[in-house]
């Protein structure tokens, strides 16, 4: 008897609890309705079908060129150019290398990133050729008629990566052109705008629009969207760095997020311990792990080992040329053959640097005359230096008065990639933890070269310099020695 009015009671509790959860989930979906307009609303904004359009651009510009470097280099490594037969099989070779970058993240990378460059993706793209060559090699039974060779494999490679590396470079200028200028919006301080502005200069297709304070967004997250869409925003910088609005700072990044657009960081925290820090996951709690500042014992003696192996068959490969620039130097102004300047170098160690003289004899004693027109912070340059003779104008646009260098590299004075050296004077003016880029021995070339030495003030090298020290690996010595290549080739040396 007492079962039924028991039944009854929890047939009435569940009755009432569906009906309180039903009007619960009611008033969630009522609260959210707004939210999910506004995101619906500016998926079909301008501004973001240019995003979207861009990103297309760039990612089947990218997919097309690694599809058809696959093609080619199977093309030539597997086929022996038409000496073998293929299977139809090997029209499945231009879909599989698009799958396998897909899957190694190198078509979402230019989403998250202002500097399109192919040179920073260069070690993922070897793996990815070394991987699609194990692949292809696995079943080359079923592409080839024939049996192709071992060292084929070793062809396909290296095709295969120059072709990734030719074929990208090439597609993100074509897609940079036809895709739409992207517009920028900073959160933070002028100073960081002042900052970031000078550092766009050189990206043709990225533009500042605006800037709008932390406090002004973390008080009204809606404002962002209205800014946004009113100046057609494709990408929202965040000075987290900011120490004046620390702690609205996460706030302002979800709401950064929230407007759909793309989002970058600019964190103080980078000019302090550099780029490459670990992250740590501590029980759900993230962490950052800096590395020690500075080379290890192995690093140091893995770096001065190529610096002799290069340094001595860069020697052997110019030293031609260098009895050429001799001879010319000769003839066209009375003086020594090589300037002589006592630099600084590591751990403040003064050497003798040696470059061909490019100025009349005697340029030294002229100098005090001529500092009302220096053009540099910190640094003694003149663009159009009076003292500098005709050749000297031709040796000094080219990178080679830089050559007797190799000398210094071989005697341990410099590095072929290292901090600036500086001379006597400008170093005095480095102080603090700045004096920290003497850690290392100075280089030929470094960072501060491809960023225009003339033009880079003395407090933003020596930060440089550090930051070169605290990220230092041997894959960043290549890739400057690269770029110096191409800054040198384009004609802009100092």
């Amino acid at each position: 008897m007492r079962t039924a009015p028991r039944t009854a009671l929890r047939a009435a509790g569940e009755s009432a609890y569906s009906e309180r959860a039903r009007l619960l989930h009611s008033e969630s979906r009522r609260r959210r309705e707004p939210a999910l307009h506004l995101v619906a609303v500016d998926r079909q904004s301008h501004a973001l079908r240019e995003m979207f359009l861009r990103e297309r651009i760039f990612r089947w510009s990218l997919a097309g060129a690694d599809a058809l470097a696959a093609a080619m280099a199977a093309c030539v490594a597997l086929t022996g150019l038409g000496r073998h037969q293929v299977h139809w099989v090997f029209l499945f070779v231009a879909p599989l290398i698009v799958l396998a970058a897909k899957i190694a993240g190198l078509y979402e990378k230019d989403e998250c990133v202002i500097d399109h460059s192919t040179l920073n993706e260069l070690p993922r793209l070897l793996n990815l050729a070394g991987i699609f060559a194990l692949l292809v090699w696995l079943v080359r039974h079923y592409i080839v008629v024939d049996d192709p060779r071992t060292v084929d494999l070793l062809m396909l490679w290296l095709l295969l990566a120059c072709g990734l590396v030719i074929g990208r470079s090439i597609a993100r200028r074509l897609a940079a052109r036809l895709a739409p200028i992207e517009r920028c919006l900073l959160i933070g301080g002028p100073e960081a705008s002042n900052r970031l502005e000078r550092k766009l200069e050189r990206y043709r297709r990225v533009r500042l629009v605006t800037r709008v304070a932390t406090d002004q967004i973390a008080l009204d997250h809606c404002l962002l969207r209205t800014i946004a869409e009113r100046d057609q925003i494709h990408r929202i910088i965040v000075d987290i760095g900011d120490h004046a609005s620390a702690a609205v700072t996460p706030e302002v990044v979800r709401a950064a997020n929230a407007t759909g657009l793309r989002v970058s960081l600019l964190p103080n925290l980078v000019a302090a311990v550099g780029g490459a820090v670990v992250f740590d996951d501590v029980n759900g709690m993230a962490l950052m792990g800096v590395p020690r500042f500075g080379l290890s014992h192995s690093s140091r003696l893995l770096k001065r080992s190529l610096d002799v192996v290069a340094a001595s068959a860069g020697i052997i490969c110019v030293g031609p040329l260098m009895a050429i620039v001799a001879i010319a130097i000769k003839l066209d102004s009375s003086g020594a053959l090589l300037f002589r300047q006592t630099r600084v170098g590591r751990d403040s160690r003064p050497f003798t640097m040696l470059k061909f003289r490019t100025m009349v004899d005697g340029a030294d004693a002229l100098k005090d005359g001529l500092r009302t027109h220096n053009e540099a912070d910190g640094l003694f340059k003149i663009a159009d230096d009076p003292r500098i003779t005709r050749i000297g104008s031709f040796l000094r646009r080219t990178g080679i008065d830089e050559l007797p260098q190799l000398l210094n590299v071989l005697r341990g004075d410099m590095s072929l990639v290292g901090p600036r050296p500086l001379v006597v004077d400008e170093d005095a003016r480095v102080t603090g933890f700045d004096r920290q880029r003497l850690h290392l021995t100075p280089g030929l070339t470094g960072r501060w070269q491809t960023l225009g030495a003339a033009r880079v003030p003395l407090s933003e090298m020596v930060k440089i310099d550090y930051l070169y020290i605290a990220s230092w690996s041997l894959w960043t010595d290549f890739k400057i020695i690269i770029e110096t290549i191409g800054y040198v080739a384009r004609g802009r040396g100092q």
